[in-house]
């Protein structure tokens, strides 16, 4: 399984946005971006993790970060916990698993003793050039934010 790292390029992508819209990576070149792999929309822990976000959205967007969340839920799915939660941010459809292939977000996952495929929670910082700032993978919903904040903080 891949593992990204500090300093390492970003993988870019193209996917749909809850409005349908395709959505890359590159499009936010020039911008910190907070990047997280989220297993399935208006769950839990999901819930909890894009709702800590959207709540630090005006302290991320002080620090000059954007905020990018990618499951494998299609678009309609997403503009439903948009609209239920009023993220107001970018949530990216990834039926394929490509894009969380590619950042070391999709593996074998145990629940209850029985192993399966599926997104790892994983959240990354990306910076202003598209490099790795910060990696956390199986990150707690609720530790999303402070982590990023943590790693703005030591720069």
């Amino acid at each position: 399984m891949v593992q990204l790292n500090i300093g390492d390029p970003a993988p870019d992508f193209a996917l749909a946005d809850q409005e349908g819209s395709t959505v890359k990576l590159s499009d936010f070149q020039g911008k910190k971006v907070l990047l997280y792999f989220y297993p399935k929309a208006d769950t839990p822990g999901c819930t909890k993790q894009a709702c800590q976000i959207r709540d630090a959205r005006s302290e991320l967007a002080d620090l000059g970060v954007d905020a990018v969340g990618i499951s494998p839920d299609k678009p309609g799915a997403q503009k439903k916990f948009d609209g239920k939660y009023g993220l107001g941010f970018p949530l990216l459809s990834d039926p394929d698993h490509a894009a969380a292939q590619a950042s070391g977000a999709w593996g074998e996952k145990s629940m209850y003793g029985k192993k399966s495929m599926g997104i790892i929670r994983s959240s990354f910082l990306i910076d202003e050039q598209g490099k790795i700032m910060g990696t956390w993978y199986k990150v707690k919903p609720e530790d999303t934010v402070p982590l990023a904040e943590q790693a703005l903080a030591s720069r």
